[in-house]
């Protein structure tokens, strides 16, 4: 078995970004759903998506889809699946689910469902009483969408989003592949200066870094397909060395990170420390009032405090305001804020946002606002 049919899933609204990243590793001819990007691949494929795709929340491969009208037609067909092709008969199996506008309405029966008719075929198949569950963990997930079952197999475990190097992160910290995805809808290159005034333990910026260094985000921890035997751990070692042969030498960017608490700052610090970029980053201690805007083109990239955080508006409001009294007068500054306050753009009268986007941070729903800068003048030099 070398070919299979993988699901990258995503944030709703960042569909666009992980495509060019899966075309940027060489895939193409996908299978474009909201929060779903279906493409074939190879067994080998699974460890470079994992390691390399920075926008992205899991790597999954599919088993089936089918319509699933009732319980025993779900039972049944997820049954005629080849689980023991993937799964070990020492397994420690587990199942999630979610149905929407389904006649299958319990996500409860549904995954118990689905997970005895797995523990019959492997049983089955590979002639035993039952599985002892100390070996390697497989996470299988039942959606049914309209009648329609998709099985697949979780390859990542814990969350793309979960890279390894934060420390600590604050209140309501952004996900680190949110921020990858705000930098790369941005047009930041690393000769360009970047700045987030608001910088909270530096993700946005220590993403930055990354994608400037050409650093895999996800080279600092482990998946849980790393233990299927199915996928070799030559593969592993391999998309591992190929991706850190890739990563290009520190020195030259210009991001600059500023926050008003000392700990956020202290601790963004020990994230970038932790991420290999502490020294493609200067982070300082300073209150937003307090910054002095010299050059004439740069890029903030800012996921400012909005009310989930702070839990009062009208805390908010001298923030926009000092937002938009330093860059007024900077049309080379481009900036782009992500915020759950719609209130933002009645404060930032620079112009209207060039683009909206709705994202999500987790569960909160947030907008992105996009205001373009003048580009500079050919062979102008910009700091």
């Amino acid at each position: 078995m070398d070919h299979v049919k993988l699901v990258v899933t995503s944030t709703f609204g960042l569909e666009a970004v992980i495509k060019r990243e899966l075309q940027d590793l060489g895939f193409d001819k996908f299978s474009v759903v909201d929060g779903r990007i279906e493409f074939d691949a190879l067994v080998a494929d699974i460890p470079r998506l994992n390691i390399h795709l920075r926008s992205a929340d899991r790597v999954l491969v599919k088993l089936g889809e089918f319509p699933a009208m009732d319980f025993g037609e779900l039972f049944d067909r997820t049954k005629e699946l080849p689980w023991e092709e993937w799964i070990t008969p020492d397994a420690k199996l587990t199942v999630v689910g979610k149905c929407v506008r389904s006649q299958l309405e319990s996500v409860r029966s549904s995954q118990s469902i689905a997970h005895k008719a797995v523990i019959e075929r492997l049983k089955s198949k590979f002639n035993i009483d039952w599985l002892s569950g100390t070996g390697p963990e497989y996470t299988i997930q039942v959606a049914i969408l309209k009648d329609v079952a998709h099985l697949t197999l979780d390859t990542s475990g814990a969350g793309l989003h979960k890279r390894g190097y934060r420390v600590s992160t604050g209140e309501v910290p952004i996900r680190e592949n949110l921020a990858a995805a705000m930098v790369q809808l941005t047009f930041w290159k690393k000769d360009r200066l970047l700045m987030d005034p608001m910088c909270g333990s530096g993700t946005i910026l220590i993403e930055a870094a990354m994608i400037a260094r050409n650093m895999a985000p996800g080279l600092k921890r482990v998946f849980d397909a790393e233990h299927w035997p199915v996928v070799k751990r030559s593969f592993w070692d391999d998309a591992r060395a190929k991706a850190v042969a890739m990563i290009l030498p520190s020195g030259g960017l210009k991001i600059l990170g500023y926050d008003i608490d000392p700990e956020r700052i202290k601790d963004a610090r020990a994230n970038a420390k932790k991420a290999g970029v502490a020294d493609d980053i200067t982070f300082e201690c300073k209150d937003i009032n307090d910054l002095w805007i010299h050059e004439a083109h740069g890029i903030v990239i800012s996921n400012p405090p909005y009310g989930v955080k702070l839990g009062s508006l009208k805390e908010l409001t001298p923030i926009y305001i000092t937002i938009h009294n330093m860059f007024k007068n900077k049309p080379g500054w481009s900036l782009y804020i992500l915020t759950a306050d719609g209130r933002f753009p009645d404060f930032f009268k620079r112009a209207k946002p060039d683009r909206v986007r709705k994202l999500f941070n987790g569960t909160i729903e947030v907008n992105y606002y996009q205001y373009h800068g003048e580009r500079p003048r050919e062979g102008q030099v910009v700091a």
